[in-house]
């Protein structure tokens, strides 16, 4: 439960149509295996305790008293599970005949919800047996009682008679309770885990309740189903679990009817899903006999939604007519994890996704450039070519827009600027790029200007130092801008979002441009980028450029090489950008706790880094980027690509000055906890 984590399953055990004792049976050990793997919350199908295809024999006393003879035997058998569970049947209230889930906890239900849509179409005949639940919310005077008080809610008034939450008498329950649509189930020790119920057609419809839900606050909904296996059926339902859960930013939990139900005219396959924000966590394959199980994060959940001004959230759910019901867990330890987390967050792991987003990518990049030089009217563009990645990226994105508007290629300046660094490699590999390209060459070596600049300021050339350093990437910006000038162009800026983040990035040097194409471009993607051009740039020799420039080390070349080859790595000394992309991703997507990321990380970089290393450069990651935010502060213009950002324009607006000491704090947790001396 640690972090938000809540294991959750979807399952269907072995069932007998109307033969309630054995099916319940069936459920309490599979609600037993769950419990023991550390699931905390589960979901049986539609009408489970009766199975879903009884038809006529709804209207049969036998069954009815059956059923809840069967939740009444679940809820007590239970009882001493560490589990919330959502279990369904047919029950008699007030006259009419319902399809109900009962949320089961700690021996007691704590609510019933009834199915709001009852569909009469095609092969389903639900209508002949269930009345739908009410849908109509009806305000009155008056509160709202939660679970703890149901002894005065069941002495109601006359003028709530007609309200749409009225509570329902078990007969092996004390106290009444409530039976509606609009119902959360909230956990008093996680906040972020509020629970919410429909059932299976509620999904199919326009607006699902579920909608509703979420806007009264619920990050888990749950779906009690029975949807008969069709042609192409299985993928529509796949896609209308991720994009409810998406739509509500919520966790789905769907739970699907299996081969126990009748084969007189149709055939249940037993399709449980689980998605949480539009993504599909878990999924079994239909007529496999197999349960969904993962953990969902209702911490992030809740982060999504705080972070989207414009999710709706009823100011006040109980005037909107629910009912807050309160659980507890008996225990609230570390869930352990067994979904996995992407590698490489802001690139797709899926070959054909991929590269459809990195021509999405170096769209979004070339079409910013293209209305910046049409409203500039700038027919050139000036580009410091270094033979790296990002000056590689960002010659690949201006050659698309000066195509896109039929300029000359020959507009494009590159511009190579060799000095104490520079090694063969880099510099032959930017020489055969920009004349492959088509561009025009400029070859500028700045070793006696900087080495004059030394002079002027006093410093001593053998002391290799940040003043050494940073003095060649400003002398190499003075030239980019100088040459912009001589040819009314713009100086395009070649640095990355990674680099911006960490600060990795001198001053008025590499970090100023007339308009960065790679700002909000991940180093994880660059990569990506550069390779599907390669990829698609046919045999000859700029495929073999692209491919060296792919498996050169990344640099920036500030210090003399070692016996010819690159000496300053930059991974070597701020860390690997895989590590750094992933702390980025979670840090400023979902404000995640240092800790938390530490946990996905070593998590997903098992046998790659030890968890030394991760805590090490996750230190170093939190410590630069509270350091270097008046660097990005004043950001040139840049088109954003993805859905994290550090321009102050667009997604982070952050002091400069601001203080790192809360996740200092909480990064200080972790060598404790590893028994780290």
């Amino acid at each position: 439960m640690k972090d938000g984590f809540v294991k959750v399953a979807a399952t269907a055990p072995d069932s007998k149509v109307a033969d309630c004792k054995y099916n319940v049976q069936k459920m309490i050990e599979k609600a037993e295996e769950l419990a023991g793997k550390g699931v905390r919350m589960v979901v049986f199908p539609e009408l489970c305790i009766t199975c879903y295809t009884c038809s006529d024999l709804f209207l049969q006393e036998p069954l009815l008293a059956g059923a809840e003879k069967g939740l009444e035997t679940y809820t007590r058998q239970t009882e001493k599970l560490d589990l919330l569970s959502i279990v369904s049947l047919p029950l008699s209230h007030q006259g009419r005949l319902y399809n109900v889930a009962a949320v089961v906890k700690g021996g007691r239900v704590l609510g019933l919800v009834p199915k709001s849509h009852i569909p009469m179409y095609s092969e389903f005949y639900e209508g002949r047996h269930f009345t739908p639940g009410e849908e109509t919310v009806t305000e009155y005077e008056g509160r709202h009682f939660a679970s703890g008080d149901r002894n005065q809610a069941a002495g109601k008034s006359e003028n709530e008679e007609n309200r749409a939450m009225t509570t329902h008498t078990l007969s092996f329950q004390k106290e009444p309770v409530f039976f509606g649509i609009r119902q959360l189930f909230c956990c008093q020790e996680m906040p972020e885990l509020s629970v919410a119920v429909e059932i299976c057609e509620d999904l199919w419809v326009p607006v699902p309740p579920s909608s509703y839900h979420a806007m009264a606050g619920a990050t888990v909904l749950v779906n009690a189903s029975a949807s008969d296996e069709l042609t192409g059926k299985a993928g529509y339902r796949r896609e209308l679990v991720k994009n409810q859960s998406a739509r509500t930013v919520s966790a789905y939990l769907y739970a699907d009817a299996a081969m126990g139900e009748s084969t007189t005219d149709l055939v249940y396959g037993g399709h449980h899903l689980i998605g949480e924000n539009g993504t599909l966590l878990a999924e079994n394959k239909a007529f496999a006999g197999e349960d969904a199980i993962t953990e969902i994060d209702c911490r992030k959940l809740l982060a999504e939604r705080r972070r989207m001004g414009t999710f709706p959230l009823y100011p006040s759910p109980e005037k909107e007519g629910y009912v807050i019901h309160q659980f507890s867990f008996e225990t609230m330890g570390e869930t352990e994890l067994t979904r996995t987390f992407e590698k490489t967050p802001f690139v797709p792991a899926d070959r054909e996704n991929r590269e459809e987003r990195c021509d999405e990518i170096l769209n979004i990049q070339a079409a910013g450039l293209v209305k910046r030089l049409r409203h500039t009217g700038c027919k050139s563009a000036v580009i410091g070519l270094s033979g790296g990645l990002d000056s590689t990226l960002a010659l690949l994105v201006t050659i698309r827009a000066f195509d896109t508007l039929k300029l000359d290629r020959k507009g494009i300046v590159s511009v190579t600027m060799p000095c104490f660094g520079t090694t063969n490699r880099t510099y032959d590999n930017a020489v055969k790029l920009a004349k492959n390209l088509g561009t025009t060459l400029r070859e500028i070596s700045i070793e006696k200007a900087v080495l004059q600049h030394f002079q002027d300021i006093g410093h001593d050339p053998a002391v290799q130092d940040v003043t050494y350093e940073n003095g060649q990437a400003r002398e190499r910006t003075q030239i980019l801008m100088n040459i912009a000038n001589q040819t009314g162009g713009l100086v395009i800026g070649t640095g990355d979002m990674s680099e911006l983040a960490l600060g990795w990035a001198t001053y008025n040097g590499d970090h100023m441009s007339m308009y960065g194409v790679n700002c909000s471009v991940p180093k994880t993607l660059v990569r990506f980028l550069v390779q599907y051009f390669a990829d698609n740039s046919g045999e000859g020799t700029l495929k073999e450029v692209l491919y060296d420039i792919l498996d050169t080390p990344v640099s920036p070349e500030l210090l003399p090489p070692k016996e010819g080859e690159i000496a300053q790595k930059t991974e070597e000394l701020v860390g690997p950008y895989e590590l750094h992309d992933f702390f980025l991703y979670h840090m400023l997507r979902f404000g995640c706790m240092p800790s938390k990321i530490y946990r996905m990380a070593k998590m997903t970089f098992q046998g790659e880094y030890t968890g030394e290393t991760i805590y090490r450069w996750l230190s170093t990651f939190i410590h630069r980027f509270f350091r270097q935010q008046f660097k990005r502060s004043c950001l040139p213009d840049g088109p954003k690509v993805g859905s994290v950002a550090v321009s102050p324009r667009g997604d982070l607006r952050m002091p400069s000055d601001a203080s790192d000491a809360l996740w200092k704090e909480d990064l200080a947790t972790i060598p404790q906890k590893e028994g780290w001396d």
